[in-house]
């Protein structure tokens, strides 16, 4: 079967992270891996930021998350 005839499922999540986007990111597939196999891409659809003192405190990024089904 060729990658062009396989059939994806997107799912949504958000990740957060006191370090930064890249890291809300990774977090968020990290975690999602270890439920959903076969993830082949992502989108970042919504980044949202929360500050605590005058300072960020963490990011939050909402994302589509595809894997291909079985």
């Amino acid at each position: 079967m060729d990658d062009r005839d396989h059939v994806y499922r997107v799912t949504e999540v958000v990740g957060s992270s006191s370090e930064g986007v890249d890291a809300a990111i990774r977090n968020a597939i990290s975690r999602a891996s270890a439920t959903i196999r076969n993830i082949n891409w992502f989108e970042v659809t919504e980044t949202r930021g929360y500050v605590d003192n005058d300072a960020v405190a963490y990011v939050q990024v909402t994302m589509k998350i595809g894997f291909r089904l079985e």
